[in-house]
């Protein structure tokens, strides 16, 4: 897959001990038995990784790991234009 998905599945296994054969990009967080405090954490380790910031809320649980890769693509994608439009000569 993709580095940020990789990424998420060995935090998911080495930090939070989840089965690796449980583990697929359809799966939720709540699937994976993670309550609301590991899902904070977990949104924390992704935010202090890539340096970005991520959107934690209520539903996050019930977002599949294949979401939660995307979400964060998606805000370094943004991060890398905002950065790319601010060092651009006018």
């Amino acid at each position: 897959m993709d580095p940020v998905y990789d990424h998420l599945v060995t935090v998911l296994t080495d930090k939070f001990e989840v089965d690796d054969e449980e583990v697929r990009p359809g799966s939720t967080l709540a699937a994976l038995e993670l309550d609301s405090l590991a899902v904070v954490e977990l949104y924390v380790t992704l935010q202090e990784h890539w340096g970005v910031p991520l959107e934690e809320d209520d539903s996050a649980a019930e977002l599949t790991l294949e979401q939660v890769a995307q979400a964060v693509t998606a805000q370094l994608s943004g991060a890398g234009a905002a950065a790319d439009r601010g060092g651009a000569p006018r």
